[in-house]
């Protein structure tokens, strides 16, 4: 089973065995190390979307090196719909496990389905409709 399968059925030690013992994971701006903070980021993962549909976009491979731009599609822990493009780069070792993987999205478009209060909704909206003025 490949890595998107085992993230889509949230197979964890699937996803787990995907990994060298000793691989690094970055995601948010945060490092984390060996699969025990794989496991940690995995369990962030699971805990806020449901139902999780990786859909490729570009797919890119230079030896050792997987790059991804993709689509999740999900439903939050609220059952909010969530459909947010992508992109990360996987670093494989000499057994074709993964030793690190770093992982980019938007945080404004995954803050709003994150349970946040209304008052925190409605800055999240306000941030992201700032960030687009003079671009629309």
């Amino acid at each position: 089973m490949g890595l998107d399968e085992a993230i889509e059925r949230r197979d964890i030690d699937g996803i787990i065995s995907c990994f060298s013992e000793n691989c690094e994971i970055e995601l948010l701006g945060v490092k984390l190390a060996g699969k025990n903070g794989l496991r940690k980021a995995v369990t962030w993962m699971y805990s806020h979307f449901k139902e999780i549909k990786l859909t490729p976009i570009v797919i890119t491979v230079e030896g050792n090196i997987f790059f991804e731009e993709f689509t999740m599609s999900s439903k939050s822990s609220d059952n909010k719909g969530i459909n947010v493009k992508q992109a990360e780069v996987l670093v494989y070792d000499e057994d074709l496990k993964v030793k690190r993987l770093s992982l980019y999205f938007d945080r404004l478009e995954m803050a709003e389905v994150l349970g946040l209060n209304p008052l925190d909704r409605i800055i999240v909206n306000r941030l992201k409709k700032e960030s687009l003025k003079g671009l629309l």
